[in-house]
Protein backbone atom coordinates (compact mmCIF):
# COMPACT_ATOMS: atom_id res chain seq x y z
CA UNK A 1 0.00 0.00 0.00
CA UNK A 2 1.49 3.63 -0.93
CA UNK A 3 2.64 5.16 2.32
CA UNK A 4 0.80 8.64 1.40
CA UNK A 5 -2.96 6.32 1.71
CA UNK A 6 -1.98 4.55 4.70
CA UNK A 7 -3.76 6.83 6.87
CA UNK A 8 -7.21 6.04 4.95
CA UNK A 9 -7.06 2.67 6.99
CA UNK A 10 -6.94 3.94 10.13
CA UNK A 11 -9.50 3.66 12.64
CA UNK A 12 -12.31 6.32 12.13
CA UNK A 13 -12.01 6.55 15.94
CA UNK A 14 -8.66 8.62 15.22
CA UNK A 15 -10.42 11.50 13.37
CA UNK A 16 -13.98 11.13 15.37
CA UNK A 17 -14.90 14.35 17.38
CA UNK A 18 -15.91 13.66 20.65
CA UNK A 19 -18.33 16.68 21.11
CA UNK A 20 -21.09 15.00 20.44
CA UNK A 21 -24.65 16.77 20.99
CA UNK A 22 -26.95 14.07 22.57
CA UNK A 23 -30.70 14.39 24.56
CA UNK A 24 -32.74 12.49 26.25
CA UNK A 25 -35.62 10.95 24.45
CA UNK A 26 -37.98 11.62 27.40
CA UNK A 27 -37.61 15.62 26.47
CA UNK A 28 -39.72 17.87 25.20
CA UNK A 29 -38.44 20.19 22.90
CA UNK A 30 -38.49 23.37 25.27
CA UNK A 31 -36.32 21.29 27.90
CA UNK A 32 -34.34 20.43 25.05
CA UNK A 33 -33.47 23.75 24.29
CA UNK A 34 -33.20 25.05 27.54
CA UNK A 35 -30.37 22.07 28.01
CA UNK A 36 -28.67 23.14 24.75
CA UNK A 37 -28.31 26.33 26.38
CA UNK A 38 -27.10 25.44 29.24
CA UNK A 39 -24.79 23.01 28.68
CA UNK A 40 -23.56 24.86 25.50
CA UNK A 41 -22.52 22.88 22.39
CA UNK A 42 -19.83 23.44 19.34
CA UNK A 43 -21.00 25.52 16.30
CA UNK A 44 -20.55 22.24 14.07
CA UNK A 45 -23.71 20.85 15.32
CA UNK A 46 -25.62 20.12 12.90
CA UNK A 47 -27.58 17.03 14.18
CA UNK A 48 -28.78 16.35 18.09
CA UNK A 49 -28.92 12.62 18.59
CA UNK A 50 -31.40 11.12 21.06
CA UNK A 51 -30.63 8.50 23.43
CA UNK A 52 -32.26 6.42 25.76
CA UNK A 53 -32.11 5.85 29.48
CA UNK A 54 -28.84 3.77 28.51
CA UNK A 55 -27.54 6.13 26.87
CA UNK A 56 -28.12 4.23 23.85
CA UNK A 57 -28.97 5.89 20.30
CA UNK A 58 -32.35 5.55 19.22
CA UNK A 59 -33.31 8.81 17.28
CA UNK A 60 -31.71 12.13 15.33
CA UNK A 61 -33.04 15.71 15.17
CA UNK A 62 -31.61 18.00 12.85
CA UNK A 63 -31.35 21.19 14.09
CA UNK A 64 -34.32 22.91 11.80
CA UNK A 65 -36.87 20.17 13.23
CA UNK A 66 -35.96 21.05 16.70
CA UNK A 67 -36.38 24.60 16.31
CA UNK A 68 -39.41 24.44 14.40
CA UNK A 69 -41.60 21.84 16.52
CA UNK A 70 -44.06 22.24 18.80
CA UNK A 71 -42.42 23.36 22.31
CA UNK A 72 -44.13 20.50 24.24
CA UNK A 73 -43.98 17.58 21.81
CA UNK A 74 -41.85 15.01 22.99
CA UNK A 75 -38.21 13.85 21.50
CA UNK A 76 -39.00 10.48 20.81
CA UNK A 77 -42.04 11.74 18.83
CA UNK A 78 -40.67 14.25 16.48
CA UNK A 79 -37.23 12.48 16.26
CA UNK A 80 -36.22 10.90 13.01
CA UNK A 81 -35.84 7.12 14.20
CA UNK A 82 -34.25 5.63 11.42
CA UNK A 83 -30.64 6.69 12.12
CA UNK A 84 -27.81 5.83 9.54
CA UNK A 85 -24.77 5.07 11.50
CA UNK A 86 -21.08 4.66 11.43
CA UNK A 87 -19.41 1.41 13.38
CA UNK A 88 -16.75 2.08 15.54
CA UNK A 89 -15.32 -0.80 13.15
CA UNK A 90 -14.64 0.59 10.07
CA UNK A 91 -11.80 3.02 8.80
CA UNK A 92 -11.53 6.46 7.69
CA UNK A 93 -11.72 5.12 3.89
CA UNK A 94 -15.01 3.57 4.71
CA UNK A 95 -16.45 6.15 6.51
CA UNK A 96 -15.79 8.20 3.40
CA UNK A 97 -18.17 6.29 1.20
CA UNK A 98 -20.88 6.60 3.69
CA UNK A 99 -20.68 10.25 3.02
CA UNK A 100 -21.13 9.55 -0.47
CA UNK A 101 -23.49 7.02 -0.48
CA UNK A 102 -25.96 8.81 2.22
CA UNK A 103 -24.89 12.72 1.45
CA UNK A 104 -25.60 13.57 4.98
CA UNK A 105 -23.36 16.38 7.04
CA UNK A 106 -22.51 14.13 9.33
CA UNK A 107 -22.56 10.72 11.38
CA UNK A 108 -22.27 9.39 14.75
CA UNK A 109 -20.08 6.54 15.85
CA UNK A 110 -21.39 3.94 17.80
CA UNK A 111 -20.08 0.89 19.56
CA UNK A 112 -22.01 -2.62 19.33
CA UNK A 113 -24.32 -1.43 21.97
CA UNK A 114 -25.07 1.61 19.78
CA UNK A 115 -23.71 3.58 22.17
CA UNK A 116 -22.04 6.82 20.72
CA UNK A 117 -18.18 7.11 20.79
CA UNK A 118 -17.90 10.31 18.91
CA UNK A 119 -19.26 12.19 15.38
CA UNK A 120 -17.63 12.72 12.00
CA UNK A 121 -18.52 15.71 9.69
CA UNK A 122 -18.13 16.65 6.35
CA UNK A 123 -15.33 19.39 7.13
CA UNK A 124 -13.51 16.95 8.41
CA UNK A 125 -13.63 14.59 5.62
CA UNK A 126 -14.48 16.39 2.60
CA UNK A 127 -10.97 17.16 1.67
CA UNK A 128 -9.68 13.77 2.25
CA UNK A 129 -12.43 12.46 -0.52
CA UNK A 130 -11.36 14.59 -2.99
CA UNK A 131 -7.92 13.72 -3.06
CA UNK A 132 -9.16 10.04 -2.57
CA UNK A 133 -11.43 10.83 -6.01
CA UNK A 134 -8.80 12.82 -8.12
CA UNK A 135 -5.82 10.11 -6.75
CA UNK A 136 -7.48 6.97 -8.27
CA UNK A 137 -8.59 8.41 -11.34
CA UNK A 138 -5.46 9.08 -12.13
CA UNK A 139 -4.18 6.04 -11.02
CA UNK A 140 -6.73 4.28 -13.03
CA UNK A 141 -6.13 5.56 -16.07
CA UNK A 142 -2.36 4.11 -15.82
CA UNK A 143 -2.85 0.94 -13.76
CA UNK A 144 -5.50 -0.01 -17.02
CA UNK A 145 -1.95 -0.21 -19.14
CA UNK A 146 0.21 -1.91 -16.44
CA UNK A 147 1.77 0.48 -14.37
CA UNK A 148 1.10 3.15 -11.65
CA UNK A 149 1.63 6.94 -12.11
CA UNK A 150 4.20 6.58 -8.79
CA UNK A 151 6.39 4.49 -11.46
CA UNK A 152 7.07 6.79 -13.80
CA UNK A 153 6.82 10.16 -12.12
CA UNK A 154 10.23 11.84 -12.45
CA UNK A 155 11.55 8.95 -14.18
CA UNK A 156 14.39 8.72 -16.46
CA UNK A 157 13.01 7.87 -20.40
CA UNK A 158 14.99 4.79 -19.86
CA UNK A 159 13.24 3.80 -17.10
CA UNK A 160 9.90 4.91 -17.74
CA UNK A 161 10.71 2.26 -21.03
CA UNK A 162 11.89 -0.63 -19.02
CA UNK A 163 8.34 0.15 -16.53
CA UNK A 164 6.29 0.73 -19.71
CA UNK A 165 7.75 -1.62 -22.45
CA UNK A 166 6.92 -5.13 -20.84
CA UNK A 167 3.20 -4.26 -20.78
CA UNK A 168 2.98 -3.21 -24.65
CA UNK A 169 4.34 -6.59 -25.45
CA UNK A 170 1.44 -8.60 -23.60
CA UNK A 171 -0.17 -6.09 -26.14
CA UNK A 172 1.57 -6.85 -28.87
CA UNK A 173 1.33 -10.76 -28.03
CA UNK A 174 -2.37 -10.87 -27.69
CA UNK A 175 -2.55 -8.95 -30.54
CA UNK A 176 -0.64 -11.36 -32.57
CA UNK A 177 -2.84 -13.86 -31.72
CA UNK A 178 -5.71 -12.38 -32.50
CA UNK A 179 -4.78 -11.96 -36.01
CA UNK A 180 -3.57 -15.46 -35.87
CA UNK A 181 -6.97 -16.88 -35.51
CA UNK A 182 -8.66 -13.86 -37.52
CA UNK A 183 -6.23 -16.12 -40.08
CA UNK A 184 -8.03 -18.78 -39.38
CA UNK A 185 -11.30 -17.65 -40.69
CA UNK A 186 -10.00 -15.89 -43.75
CA UNK A 187 -12.90 -17.48 -46.08
CA UNK A 188 -15.91 -16.55 -43.37
CA UNK A 189 -14.32 -13.44 -43.53
CA UNK A 190 -14.19 -13.31 -47.61
CA UNK A 191 -17.74 -14.91 -47.59
CA UNK A 192 -19.68 -12.04 -45.37
CA UNK A 193 -17.44 -8.47 -45.50
CA UNK A 194 -20.29 -7.37 -43.14
CA UNK A 195 -18.36 -8.95 -40.15
CA UNK A 196 -15.32 -6.60 -40.94
CA UNK A 197 -17.31 -3.96 -40.45
CA UNK A 198 -18.38 -4.59 -36.91
CA UNK A 199 -15.29 -6.37 -35.57
CA UNK A 200 -13.83 -3.17 -34.06
CA UNK A 201 -17.18 -2.46 -32.54
CA UNK A 202 -17.25 -5.82 -30.82
CA UNK A 203 -13.79 -5.77 -29.35
CA UNK A 204 -14.27 -2.04 -28.37
CA UNK A 205 -17.79 -3.50 -25.95
CA UNK A 206 -15.79 -6.34 -24.84
CA UNK A 207 -13.05 -4.40 -23.23
CA UNK A 208 -15.38 -1.64 -22.09
CA UNK A 209 -17.01 -4.17 -20.02
CA UNK A 210 -13.88 -5.79 -18.86
CA UNK A 211 -12.60 -2.84 -17.81
CA UNK A 212 -15.80 -1.78 -15.81
CA UNK A 213 -15.58 -5.15 -14.17
CA UNK A 214 -11.44 -5.12 -13.34
CA UNK A 215 -12.31 -2.07 -12.06
CA UNK A 216 -15.25 -2.77 -9.69
CA UNK A 217 -13.20 -6.42 -8.86
CA UNK A 218 -9.51 -3.83 -8.01
CA UNK A 219 -12.02 -1.68 -5.39
CA UNK A 220 -13.67 -4.65 -3.45
CA UNK A 221 -10.20 -6.64 -3.01
CA UNK A 222 -8.91 -3.59 -1.37
CA UNK A 223 -11.24 -3.45 1.60
CA UNK A 224 -11.71 -7.16 2.18
CA UNK A 225 -10.00 -10.66 1.79
CA UNK A 226 -11.58 -13.03 -0.53
CA UNK A 227 -13.14 -16.43 -0.48
CA UNK A 228 -14.35 -18.80 -2.57
CA UNK A 229 -18.16 -17.91 -1.17
CA UNK A 230 -17.31 -14.11 -2.01
CA UNK A 231 -15.66 -15.15 -5.46
CA UNK A 232 -18.59 -17.63 -6.43
CA UNK A 233 -21.60 -14.62 -5.11
CA UNK A 234 -19.50 -12.09 -6.91
CA UNK A 235 -19.30 -14.63 -9.95
CA UNK A 236 -22.90 -15.20 -9.81
CA UNK A 237 -23.71 -11.43 -10.05
CA UNK A 238 -21.16 -10.59 -12.48
CA UNK A 239 -22.74 -12.98 -14.76
CA UNK A 240 -26.21 -11.87 -14.76
CA UNK A 241 -24.84 -8.25 -15.02
CA UNK A 242 -22.89 -9.52 -18.04
CA UNK A 243 -25.88 -11.92 -19.72
CA UNK A 244 -27.83 -8.46 -19.34
CA UNK A 245 -25.53 -6.22 -20.49
CA UNK A 246 -24.74 -8.68 -23.41
CA UNK A 247 -28.33 -9.02 -24.42
CA UNK A 248 -28.98 -5.19 -24.75
CA UNK A 249 -25.63 -4.74 -26.73
CA UNK A 250 -26.33 -7.81 -29.20
CA UNK A 251 -29.49 -6.71 -29.56
CA UNK A 252 -28.86 -3.12 -30.61
CA UNK A 253 -26.32 -3.76 -32.69
CA UNK A 254 -28.23 -6.58 -34.30
CA UNK A 255 -31.15 -4.15 -35.49
CA UNK A 256 -28.41 -2.22 -36.74
CA UNK A 257 -27.25 -4.73 -38.87
CA UNK A 258 -30.78 -5.86 -39.98
CA UNK A 259 -31.56 -2.67 -41.10
CA UNK A 260 -27.92 -1.60 -42.44
CA UNK A 261 -27.63 -4.35 -44.54
CA UNK A 262 -30.69 -5.75 -44.72
CA UNK A 263 -29.60 -9.27 -43.45
CA UNK A 264 -30.81 -10.95 -40.32
CA UNK A 265 -28.83 -14.01 -40.15
CA UNK A 266 -25.59 -12.04 -40.07
CA UNK A 267 -27.31 -10.03 -37.37
CA UNK A 268 -27.96 -12.57 -35.50
CA UNK A 269 -24.58 -13.97 -35.64
CA UNK A 270 -23.19 -10.57 -34.87
CA UNK A 271 -25.68 -9.98 -32.04
CA UNK A 272 -24.80 -13.38 -30.71
CA UNK A 273 -21.05 -13.34 -30.47
CA UNK A 274 -21.36 -9.86 -28.45
CA UNK A 275 -23.49 -11.25 -25.92
CA UNK A 276 -20.99 -14.36 -25.46
CA UNK A 277 -17.99 -12.27 -25.64
CA UNK A 278 -19.11 -9.79 -23.40
CA UNK A 279 -20.19 -11.98 -20.99
CA UNK A 280 -16.90 -13.74 -20.97
CA UNK A 281 -15.41 -10.10 -20.67
CA UNK A 282 -17.23 -9.50 -17.00
CA UNK A 283 -16.08 -12.87 -16.12
CA UNK A 284 -12.27 -12.28 -16.92
CA UNK A 285 -12.46 -8.72 -15.36
CA UNK A 286 -13.73 -10.57 -12.10
CA UNK A 287 -11.38 -13.33 -12.48
CA UNK A 288 -8.19 -11.79 -13.49
CA UNK A 289 -7.83 -9.50 -10.45
CA UNK A 290 -9.03 -12.28 -8.52
CA UNK A 291 -6.78 -14.69 -8.83
CA UNK A 292 -3.90 -12.43 -8.87
CA UNK A 293 -4.75 -11.14 -5.61
CA UNK A 294 -4.58 -14.97 -4.28
CA UNK A 295 -1.05 -15.36 -6.24
CA UNK A 296 0.16 -11.91 -3.84
CA UNK A 297 0.70 -10.01 -7.35
CA UNK A 298 -0.23 -7.11 -7.77
CA UNK A 299 -3.85 -6.76 -9.72
CA UNK A 300 -4.00 -2.98 -10.02
CA UNK A 301 -0.96 -3.45 -12.10
CA UNK A 302 -1.04 -6.55 -13.36
CA UNK A 303 -4.23 -7.30 -13.93
CA UNK A 304 -4.96 -4.79 -16.84
CA UNK A 305 -2.81 -6.24 -19.78
CA UNK A 306 -3.65 -9.76 -19.02
CA UNK A 307 -7.35 -8.93 -19.10
CA UNK A 308 -8.10 -7.18 -22.12
CA UNK A 309 -5.25 -9.65 -23.71
CA UNK A 310 -8.00 -12.32 -22.59
CA UNK A 311 -10.56 -10.45 -23.61
CA UNK A 312 -9.77 -9.75 -27.06
CA UNK A 313 -8.61 -13.30 -27.95
CA UNK A 314 -11.80 -14.82 -26.47
CA UNK A 315 -14.24 -11.87 -28.45
CA UNK A 316 -11.67 -13.21 -31.79
CA UNK A 317 -13.03 -16.55 -30.93
CA UNK A 318 -16.66 -15.83 -30.35
CA UNK A 319 -16.84 -13.77 -33.25
CA UNK A 320 -15.72 -16.02 -36.23
CA UNK A 321 -16.98 -19.07 -34.64
CA UNK A 322 -20.40 -18.12 -34.66
CA UNK A 323 -20.10 -16.90 -37.94
CA UNK A 324 -18.68 -20.16 -39.53
CA UNK A 325 -21.21 -21.94 -37.27
CA UNK A 326 -23.90 -19.45 -39.02
CA UNK A 327 -23.41 -17.70 -42.13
Amino acid sequence: MPPDIDHLHQPILTVARKDVATLDQTLTIRQALDAIRSQGVGEKIVYFYVVDEENRLVGVLPTRRLLTSNLDARLSDVMITRVVAISSNMNVLEACEMFVMHRFLAFPVIDEEKKILGVVDIDLLTEEAFDIAEREQMDTVFETFGFTITQIRDASPLKAFRFRFPWLLATITSGTICALLTSQYEATLAQSIILAFFLTLVLGLGESVSVQSMTVTIQALRSIQPTLKWYLKAFGREFLSAALLGVGSGVSVGMIVLLWFGNALSGFSIGFSIFLSITAAAIFGLSVPTVLHALRLDPKVAAGPVTLALTDISTIFFYFSVATALL
